[in-house]
């Protein structure tokens, strides 16, 4: 770490917004490197994480958090205390919206899931407001629609009083993301690294195999077996070659999933355990010997140890 804070700066930007709006997309594409899943599902990201990015002089430590949802489960209240927790001590909150989704609701056959996701965005800025906090309004994924109706998105928005600053970008594609970028390097305040310079996430290597097989299981499953189940890693040993062996438990609720994440003759289960070692051992650059085990834990999201194992803080309260 540094030991001057008079030629350094250090910023923390948390990045909040609905389920689905890009948010680990764009933390991704600012760290340079992949410290956060990502799928087409909502609700993928479930605790915060920490991706640390150097440009220059100044650390931008970016704080990927869960989307903000109404929630009904108790993991879902986990997962939206974690989202606000992160916003707690940041130099600048970046709220994510899915632009092309908030603007297809002023279409009366509007998707549902628009819907959802223009109804969520609104929550989460009501909540700033309840704060008393400002943020900045970064419109995403530009690249999917024309500049008109985003002009008039940005300024229905910028009507509630919350944003100091708008910035539109494609997190996917790069669009717009070094003006935004040099907007917070500029923001940072002078002081001290809080994290060595080399360092890509705060995230252990542990729960980063766990995230990376449960994404290929959320790329490979469909409907709600993915809110059901969640990855564990047990065993982090070596080979008598010296090799990697990760022994992981994927947890479900009952009997049926267990036998949806198996597949036949064990073939979905394979192919995400290739898919997870193949990822993993890229990561960690080294050989990877990943097993897999699924396990049936009913209930287990009331399970504070679960939650632990997730990187949430516990049950809320």
């Amino acid at each position: 770490m540094s030991d001057s804070s008079s030629e350094t700066k250090c910023g923390v930007v948390a990045v909040v917004g609905a389920p689905n709006a890009g948010k680990s997309t764009f933390v991704n594409h600012m760290v340079g490197a992949k410290v956060s899943i990502v799928t087409p599902k909502v609700q993928t990201t479930r605790a915060r994480v920490r991706g640390i990015a150097m440009e220059g002089e100044t650390q931008l430590i970016y704080v990927d958090t869960p989307g903000i949802f109404r929630p009904r489960r108790i993991l879902d209240k986990a997962m939206v205390q974690a989202a606000w927790d992160g916003v707690d001590g940041a130099d600048v909150i970046c709220l994510l919206v899915d632009a092309p989704a908030y603007m297809a609701t002023v279409n009366e056959d509007a998707p549902a899931a628009a819907r959802r996701a223009a109804e969520d965005t609104d929550n989460v800025i009501e909540g700033l407001k309840a704060s008393g906090a400002r943020a900045i309004l970064v419109l995403n994924k530009i690249d999917r629609m024309p500049a008109p109706p985003l002009l008039v998105l940005a300024e229905t928005l910028n009507k509630e009083g919350v944003f100091e600053d708008t910035f539109m970008i494609s997190a996917s594609k790069g669009h717009g993301i070094e003006a935004l970028k040099e907007y917070l390097i500029a923001r940072a305040p002078e002081g001290p690294y809080l994290y060595p310079e080399d360092q890509l996430s705060d995230i252990t290597d542990r729960l980063m195999a766990a995230e990376v097989t449960r994404e290929k299981l959320f790329l490979r499953l469909h409907q709600e077996l993915p809110y059901s189940l969640t990855v564990e890693t047990e065993g982090w040993t070596r080979t008598k070659k010296g090799e990697l062996r990760i022994e992981q438990v994927i947890y479900v609720e009952r009997d049926g999933q267990k036998a949806l994440v198996l597949g036949q003759k064990g073939r979905t289960a394979k192919a995400v355990g290739e898919a997870a070692r193949t990822e993993l051992s890229e990561l960690l650059g080294e050989p990877v010997h990943l097993f897999l085990f699924v396990k049936v834990r009913g209930n287990w999201m009331a399970d504070a140890e679960r939650y632990r194992g997730m990187g949430l803080e516990g049950l809320p309260s």
